[in-house]
Parts: structure tokens; C-alpha cells; sequence
């Protein structure tokens, strides 16, 4: 390297692919097991470097959808439960899943109701994810809704919630202090953090969410 300033640029996120290395290769897949939440695969693979890899995928049936509901005084609505896989506490906004058929957005105001109790008149699509790219396809979409007003609950027959309302600066100071850690809910947080400081939600809305209620 010459060490001057015009030989180092940034590589964008964006760039047309053509520097990236070879991509994996799969050559064909094994149904392992299949119910009808999720089917894992088990897939015969070559790795970017050439290697051969077997690799087995968690397929979920459903996309998952999560919706941060913001309230008119700044709070936020979450809900907390006891998560069977790393059994633990979580807090978590209201989080479900979408079916192949369904609008997300439909799919993210039925668990608002059923887990929240809460109905918004106001929705903004604020973020796409991939959940965990090494070991499932998964994939969400998140939203922020606002206008909130009662709905009747409806968990399902396995689900027990508290459910909190929580200055949304407190929710960020949970976040960073590792008191909320489910990564949709996280993701989604500091997604609603950045648009409100950056004037992307509407004034008012901001105003509050980076204010502390008293």
C-alpha cells in the first residue's frame, strides 16, 4: 500500500457484489423433521473456500412479525414471559407470526390485541431482519404503532404475560444495560430511538419518546 489518502475508500454495503468471495453451493437436501411451526433440512454443501460442509437449516413456517406500541405520553407497552428455550425471563414487545397468506402488518395488530390489549389506528413499517443467518432462514418485519386505544386479550392457551408500560427511555436504558435482550425487540428499540432523533416519525411522537414522562 502507498499509505495515501485516495487509496483507502470505504467498501460500501451497497456495492454491486462483484469483489465478494464465491458464495456457498448446495447440492441437494434431507428433510430431517418437519411439524407445523417449523421443518429442519440437512443439506449436502461446498463452503465459499471449496470445502465440503453439511449444513442443517431451521425453516420456519411462519414470518415473524413484532410491533413496538408508542403512546401518547412517551411509555411504551411490553410484555414479559418465561421463554422455555434458554428458560428464562423476557421482555419483549408484542411479537407473533405471520403465515405465507397473511399481511404482516395484520398479523402484527392481532398479536398487539391478543398479547397487549391494545389496538393502533397509526402503523409505520420500520424494519426488515434477518433473525439468525448461520442457522435458520427466518425473517421479520417490525413495526412501530401509535393511536393506540383498548382491545380485548387473547392469549394463546400456552402464553402467560405481564405486560408493563415503560417511558420509551427506559426501554433504551434496559436495552444497554443487557435488561432486554431479546433481539427483535432490541433491534426494533433502537431502530424507533434512531427515527425519532433523526426527524423520521412524525414531531409530536418524537417529542415524546425522548422526553421522561414524570
Amino acid at each position: 500500500m502507498s499509505g495515501r489518502e485516495d487509496d483507502v475508500r470505504p467498501d460500501p454495503l451497497w456495492d454491486d457484489g462483484s469483489g465478494r468471495p464465491p458464495a456457498w453451493q448446495d447440492h441437494g437436501e434431507r428433510l430431517l423433521f418437519e411439524n407445523p411451526w417449523m421443518r429442519l433440512t440437512e443439506h449436502r454443501a461446498t463452503a465459499p473456500t471449496g470445502a465440503p460442509a453439511d449444513y442443517v437449516v431451521m425453516r420456519p413456517a411462519s414470518l415473524a412479525v413484532g410491533v413496538l406500541p408508542l403512546h401518547g405520553d412517551g411509555t411504551v407497552t411490553l410484555v414479559g414471559q418465561h421463554r422455555f428455550v434458554l428458560m428464562n425471563w423476557s421482555w419483549e414487545m408484542p411479537e407473533g407470526g405471520a403465515r405465507p397468506d397473511e399481511d404482516p402488518q395484520a398479523a402484527a395488530a392481532r398479536e398487539l390485541a391478543e398479547e397487549a390489549g391494545l389496538a393502533a389506528r397509526s402503523w409505520r413499517e420500520v424494519l426488515r431482519m434477518d433473525m439468525s443467518n448461520s442457522v435458520t432462514d427466518e425473517r421479520a418485519v417490525a413495526f412501530l404503532a401509535w393511536d393506540l386505544d383498548p382491545a380485548p386479550t387473547a392469549p394463546d392457551p400456552t402464553e402467560a404475560f405481564r405486560v408493563a408500560r415503560v417511558p420509551f427511555l427506559d426501554l433504551i436504558d434496559a436495552v444497554g444495560m443487557g435488561a432486554v435482550r431479546d433481539a427483535f425487540t432490541v433491534a426494533t428499540a433502537l431502530r424507533a430511538h434512531h427515527m425519532a432523533v433523526t426527524s423520521q416519525l412524525p414531531g409530536w411522537l418524537s417529542h415524546v419518546m425522548l422526553g421522561r414522562p414524570r
